[in-house]
């Protein structure tokens, strides 16, 4: 027999099982960036923790003595009295009754004791005195006294005095006899009332005896009386007494195991008394005495941070569920795109300083009173430039997010926490239509009257003193104003490290004037005429569907600078001698496809926006050059030689089709301005017809594919096309020659 031999599993089989578990979109410097910023934030977070627990020294502080300067909470914090709770607890325990039970079985022995001598007693009452006595002696030996049995002999109502008595001994054992403990154990317990238990099997009744009703043996006399018929001579009602008193003993027992077990429910079940701090309060006081009640508090603040292990753990779910909203929400599912690796790095960079930042200035500021802590947080300076190089609804998200972020991680309170929700809310839509960059001083000075806005209304809530309104409104503008400067300042690196096509940089590169525009103009005029005309195209259809003209425009203007270095190759910069007559297509085509890449490696050099790249890169993607290709097509035909295969991935562009609106509006308007050059004398129909067979050509080559252009978007983008050439291509009226008279010589 052959034993199979089982497949060895190496380490490279199991990285690969391992890698076929990760998603395809995971991208692992995003994810390390986005790891790294939340390790940041716990580490600030804990170590503020720490920092704060022993921040105050109880022994510089003194019961009876003046503080010599305040103590304020800078986080909110509740703790149990521990004073409060014992005497509480002594309260409830005070409530508790005694437990007794009743003896079922010794009230039955009580009753058949009485019910033997009733009997005894009234078979002897015929018998001659001296008989009655000794007979009552011999049955109860040390019962009665002789006058006792005398005053029941010689009266004359015998039979009814022993019935009332036979009543009342009833009505008392049924009531219960005590048997009283010590005093000792009773002093705990509830002073008004006992709880009597009476067990029938299965079944147990409740009373509440007050201690006023509580029969014992010493009180027995007084109580038969309370029974007995008041009517009755003093004689009868001594002789009732009397007789009953020896038969009664005790029938209701203390017991002490479940008085006890009582008390420690009732202890485990009464709830600590919970005093709290709230974040701001004056612990100690300047110029106030120090109470015993100070330095309680003192300790507290001192020991919350460290002791209570439940806040670290909190606070650490609440900052990873903040993390996991913040990529979540981030990219794709707000913005419609996804982030690239450079956006990431800079939301994470900002998440942690912002956060990291508040919870240090949290500590440093504790102390100024009615001040928010987001007072001093540049909230706006962050919203405002994720508005302005990524997207608006991302920076409105930031603006909820971070601010709900410091308040995760306590640095915040509820005024602060408004005060940076206004802020930041108010920087997402205060840049809106900006265009030159001295805007950002402008929405500073917005930015700042909603500052003071917000800052009045938390201050009237806290009803803070009046005159801490000027210093407080002061930080407050100042913190808006500061926030749109610092955005003046920090906007251009942060363009240039992003790559970022905002709005100011777009409008700069969209100035006609600028260095590489002007060399186009010289060294290749008609390349420029027709980015000019491209230009025009592009952002009127832009504006049509409402993609970003300005965009498309200034991609526009630069999409053919790769033409500069070759110009006589291209049509539009020809004047006699076409030089691809002479060329073979193969190496024409690799002359004019060049222009894509010379222009893509000239504007990265220009360091232009990752999305004006784009365009230059994708204004002609992969399509085919027909005019090369069908050249090719006709030499193959005539060789007489061994023909040789025409592949049309030869002769066709090596870029990629256009992923934006903006880019493939550029394509189709570049590709539109060209061919309508050869169109004789062309007519509304006529260029409606033309650019619908461009525009159908490109679709049908898969150029469109990825631009997220609809068919009702195309159609706008055809009649957009077809009203500017037509205003371009206008006709004018052609002047009549005008021969002018000669003028004759003066004489």
């Amino acid at each position: 027999m052959t034993k199979t031999m089982k497949p060895k599993t190496d380490a490279r089989d199991i990285l690969a099982k391992l890698k076929q578990l990760i998603p395809a979109s995971f991208r692992l410097r995003p994810f390390l960036a986005a790891a790294g910023s939340f390790l940041f934030i716990l580490a600030v977070v804990f170590g503020n923790m720490g920092a704060a627990s022993s921040g105050e020294n109880p022994d510089e502080f003194e019961a009876g003595k003046v503080a010599e300067r305040d103590v304020i909470a800078e986080h909110s914090i509740s703790y149990e009295d521990r004073e409060a709770s014992r005497l509480k607890t002594e309260a409830q325990e005070r409530l508790v009754p005694a437990i007794f039970h009743y003896s079922f079985r010794a009230s039955e022995d009580l009753k058949n004791n009485w019910s033997r001598f009733s009997l005894t007693a009234a078979d002897h009452l015929k018998s001659s005195e001296e008989d009655f006595y000794h007979t009552l002696h011999g049955a109860f030996p040390g019962y009665f006294t002789n006058d006792v049995l005398g005053l029941l002999y010689h009266n004359q109502m015998q039979a009814e005095l022993l019935e009332q008595a036979g009543r009342a001994f009833m009505d008392i054992v049924e009531k219960g006899i005590f048997s009283m403990p010590p005093e000792r154990n009773l002093e705990n317990l509830n002073p008004d009332y006992v709880e009597l238990l009476r067990s029938t099997g299965s079944r147990v009744e409740r009373e509440r005896v007050f201690f006023g009703n509580v029969i014992t043996a010493d009180g027995i006399p007084v109580a038969m009386q309370n029974i007995i018929n008041p009517d009755l001579p003093p004689e009868s009602v001594f002789l009732i007494i009397h007789l009953t008193l020896p038969f009664f003993a005790d029938n209701v027992f203390y017991s002490q195991e479940e008085t006890v077990q009582r008390v420690m429910e009732t202890r485990s079940k009464t709830e600590p008394v919970m005093k709290y701090i709230e974040r701001g309060k004056r612990v100690i006081r300047k110029g106030f005495i120090v109470t015993e009640e100070d330095l309680i508090e003192l300790g507290v603040l001192n020991m919350s941070m460290r002791s209570d292990i439940r806040l670290v753990f909190s606070r650490l779910l609440l900052l990873l569920l903040f993390f996991v909203f913040l990529v979540f929400f981030s990219g794709k599912r707000l913005i419609g795109r996804d982030l690239s690796d450079s956006e990431i790095y800079l939301i994470c960079i900002l998440s942690a300083l912002y956060i990291g930042g508040s919870v240090m200035t949290r500590s440093l500021t504790v102390g100024i009173y009615f001040f928010p802590v987001s007072i001093y947080i540049p909230t706006a300076l962050v919203v405002m430039l994720v508005a302005i190089l990524i997207h608006p609804r991302l920076a409105l998200f930031l603006a909820i997010a971070l601010p709900m972020g410091s308040y995760f991680s306590d640095a915040y309170d509820a005024s602060s926490f408004i005060f940076a929700l206004v802020s930041g809310a108010s920087a997402s839509f205060v840049l809106q239509g900006a265009e030159k960059r001295m805007d950002l001083v402008k929405a500073g000075l917005i930015i700042a009257a909603s500052n003071c806005i917000a800052i009045i209304a938390i201050m009237l809530g806290q009803r803070a003193n009046v005159a801490a309104y000027p210093g407080i409104l002061f930080w407050a503008a100042f913190n808006g104003i500061a926030s749109g400067m610092l955005v003046f300042g920090f906007l251009p690196p942060l363009e240039q490290a992003l790559s970022a096509a905002t709005t100011f940089r777009l409008i700069e590169l969209s100035d006609l004037n600028v260095p590489i525009l002007r060399r186009m103009f010289t060294a290749t005029p008609g390349t420029y005429s027709h980015s000019i005309m491209v230009a025009n195209l592009a952002e009127t259809a832009c504006q049509d569907i409402h993609a970003n003209s300005l965009l498309a425009r200034v991609g526009a203007y630069y999409h053919d600078i790769g033409k500069m270095e070759n110009p006589q190759f291209f049509v539009e910069n020809q004047t006699d001698q076409n030089p691809h007559d002479n060329l073979p297509p193969r190496h024409s085509v690799t002359i004019l496809r060049n222009h894509v890449k010379i222009g893509v490696e000239k504007a990265r050099q220009l360091k232009l926006p990752r999305d004006v790249i784009e365009i230059i890169a994708d204004h002609h993607g992969n399509s085919l050059m027909t005019w090369f290709y069908s050249k090719a097509l006709k030499l193959q035909e005539s060789k007489d030689a061994k023909k040789t295969t025409v592949n049309a991935e030869d002769y066709s562009y090596q870029g990629t089709p256009p992923r934006s609106r903006e880019s493939a509006i550029v394509m189709m308007a570049d590709m539109t301005e060209a061919a309508v050059r050869t169109l004789d004398k062309p007519t509304q129909a006529k260029l409606e017809n033309y650019i619908q067979e461009l525009i159908s050509a490109k679709m049908e080559s898969g150029q469109l594919a990825r631009s997220e252009l609809t068919f009702k978007d195309m159609e706008v983008i055809k009649q957009a096309f077809v009203r500017m050439l037509m205003s371009y291509n206008h006709s004018r009226i052609e002047y009549p020659k005008i021969d002018m008279p000669k003028a004759e010589n003066d004489e």
